[in-house]
């Protein structure tokens, strides 16, 4: 390959790395042709970008992108490397353990989550249990609109005595 075409392909992943807030690396080696179809079928449907990388064009790219210090993946990215590359931290993660059901790959490396680097399979469970910004806001909604339908219902419930009251009276007064 030519020092041209490296260099388009640095800037490329390294243009990708700063488009995406998260990525995994991961292993995908030995899985046939028919396997790795499913793998990346699987990821189109949840929006992940999954791209097999040279390693050293990749740390390449991870220098030239100067959005993080990467340094601690470096270790990883030896033998056969694939980059997932995501919008939601959890959801490569969840796709990896789905997909080991019934294949004995893909492997987890490292990964680059909410601004931190997690290294090795031993990670995947923390992973699949993070929450992704989304689910943190909607559980934020869920607990302060938990206040606000318990006054509402206080309320309301107060109406109905209070109507109950009212309308007695009403009646004792005839």
């Amino acid at each position: 390959m030519r020092r041209e075409d490296k260099n388009l392909l640095i800037d490329k992943l390294a243009e990708q790395i700063n488009q995406y807030p998260h990525f995994y690396l991961t292993d995908i080696s030995e899985l046939n042709a028919e396997v790795t179809s499913k793998l990346r079928r699987k990821c189109f449907e949840k929006q992940i970008e999954l791209v097999v990388v040279k390693n050293t064009l990749f740390i390449k790219a991870l220098e030239r992108s100067g959005k993080s210090d990467f340094s601690e993946l470096y270790d990883s990215i030896k033998g056969s490397t694939s980059v997932m590359f995501t919008e939601t931290g959890n959801v490569p993660a969840k796709l990896i353990k789905e997909f080991r059901r019934k294949n004995p790959k893909p492997l987890l490396k490292a990964a680059f989550v909410e601004e931190s680097i997690y290294v090795g399979e031993n990670q995947l469970e923390a992973l699949v249990s993070l929450k992704s910004k989304n689910e943190l806001v909607a559980d934020v909604i869920a607990m302060l609109q938990s206040p606000a339908k318990n006054v509402i219902s206080s309320l309301q419930s107060g109406r109905n005595i209070l109507a109950g009251v009212v309308k007695t009276l009403s009646e004792k007064e005839q």
